[in-house]
């Protein structure tokens, strides 16, 4: 492995081509893995346009994620560019055992479920096999096995299955039609989490949200803990349908997760809940990740199959923060030809929205007080005078989020003193994160974003560009000024 080390190294990183995420405004999330941790590939991720890397903690050694996680701290640091890394806690999956070899098996035939390491098909949570019924189906594999319940005892529960297939090591199991009593963070997931904490990772996505209460839980860890992370609620259980909206409000961003989801309800509806989703999250003004499956050719391909692509295109023209790759990345044979694959869907399909010539959204209007008026305000300035920018001069990365809520066309260059803001700010739509100073006075923000702007290329001399703070610049939450500044 070659290792970029040092001052020349650095200069030579720089010296590369740019990213090709430069002025895409849907992110990009790439989960690592076996085919994805070497720091080579790292820099060939985050060259190809990768803007968050997820580490799934549902696979792999903590000590694997420590060394991915310190490749991506360095890999940012030798290209100055702002990435974000989520860590993904399990949840209460439940997931079969190790298994000797994969188990083919038919359908009419019987196999057991029960207790490692005796049982045929041993589960993680084997505390939970007195809650299976008596003929509800079960789901192994996202559904690529499905088996129905013919017999329940205290340590075992007997299933036929109903196809022919395969059941392999570490692959989930679903009850779509069963509420299991485990809540969403586990006490493996409590453990995960404060090694996760100490990595001083940006994001946390909590799996199998069920309802508010899971999130603000999870919140509440955090912050015993000292932590300044934000939530990520996965959308994925049947039960979180009916009160997304107050899982949104409660959490910092949600995510799509088509996988588990797809398995708890009809794929069929999957579509109209991604979509109401995402525009919930809109709604809200928080972040929203599409996920699961969206390049999954990639996994053997270096092209996608033109589905895919299709899938990945109306995710964005839906307005989707983020588009997510899982296997693609973390264990294909492409990792970075799939992330750049979706920047240029994404850069299509953005040009595509700037031609129809999208005005700032109205969903944003005198919705959040002041703070919301103003940044919709900057947005319809923007528009009207044509600049070449917004900056948004923030403290904790609120005022750069409303600023996105309202889509608009012109990148936002949200300059922020705080290192952690400027990382989590990467998965946010359309933000251009960049590191600034702590300033004392509306003149400095104002001067801070002229030489920022004029020096990563968001604008040239004589251009406007709108700049929205607060005159207590280092406080969050008090964003109350508008400027359109000419650049000198």
């Amino acid at each position: 492995m070659t290792v970029l080390r040092g001052a020349d190294d650095r200069q030579k990183v720089r010296d590369e081509p740019a990213a090709t995420n430069d002025r895409r405004k849907t992110k990009i999330v790439a989960t690592l893995g076996p085919a994805s941790r070497d720091e080579r590939v790292l820099n060939g991720l985050v060259r190809a346009g990768m803007d968050v890397a997820r580490i799934n903690l549902s696979h792999g050694s903590t000590a694997e994620h420590a060394a991915a996680i310190a490749a991506v701290r360095r890999v940012a640091a030798l290209r100055a560019a702002p990435l974000a890394v989520l860590i993904d806690l399990p949840g209460p999956k439940l997931r079969l055992g190790d298994l000797p070899r994969p188990l083919q098996v038919k359908a009419g035939e019987t196999v057991v479920l029960g207790a490692p390491p005796a049982a045929q098909l041993p589960v993680n949570f084997p505390e939970l096999l007195p809650h299976f019924t008596r003929d509800e189906l079960v789901l192994i594999d996202d559904g690529a096995v499905e088996l129905r319940v013919r017999a329940v005892s205290p340590s075992a529960v007997t299933l036929e299955v109903l196809n022919d297939g395969t059941i392999e090591s570490r692959k989930g199991v679903n009850l779509p039609d069963t509420h299991l009593p485990i809540g969403a963070l586990t006490a493996a997931d409590r453990e995960l989490l404060a090694w996760g904490l100490g990595q001083d990772v940006d994001y946390v996505a909590l799996s199998f949200v069920r309802c508010a209460d899971d999130v603000r839980e999870l919140k509440e860890h955090i912050a015993a803990a000292g932590g300044d992370q934000l939530v990520i609620a996965k959308i994925e259980k049947k039960e979180a349908l009916a009160v997304h909206e107050e899982i949104i409000d409660a959490a910092d961003a949600v995510m799509v997760a088509r996988g588990d989801l797809g398995v708890e309800i009809d794929p069929a509806t999957v579509p109209i809940w991604q979509k109401r989703i995402i525009h919930a999250a809109n709604l809200a003004g928080k972040p929203v990740i599409t996920a699961t499956q969206m390049l999954q050719s990639m996994v053997a391909s270096p092209r996608p199959t033109r589905a895919e692509a299709s899938d990945v295109a109306n995710a964005i023209y839906d307005a989707t923060s983020a588009v997510m790759l899982s296997g693609e990345t973390a264990i294909g044979c492409y990792p970075a030809e799939a992330v750049r694959t979706m920047a240029d869907i994404a850069r299509v399909v953005e040009s595509d929205i700037e031609r129809e010539g999208r005005a700032p959204q109205p969903w944003a209007a005198g919705r959040t007080g002041v703070s919301g008026a103003i940044s919709h305000g900057a947005c319809e300035v923007a528009h009207r005078v044509g600049a070449a920018a917004i900056v948004s001069a923030t403290f904790s990365g609120a005022t750069a989020r409303a600023v996105a809520r309202n889509l608009p066309a012109q990148p936002i260059v949200a300059v922020s003193p705080n290192q952690r803001v400027v990382n989590q700010l990467a998965l946010c739509w359309g933000v251009c994160p960049l590191l600034g100073r702590r300033r004392g006075s509306f003149e400095e923000v104002v001067g801070e974003a002229n030489d920022l702007v004029l020096a990563n290329g968001f604008g040239q001399r004589g251009e406007v560009v709108v700049v929205t703070a607060g005159l207590q610049t280092n406080l969050s939450g008090k964003t109350n000024l508008i400027k359109a500044h000419v650049l000198d």
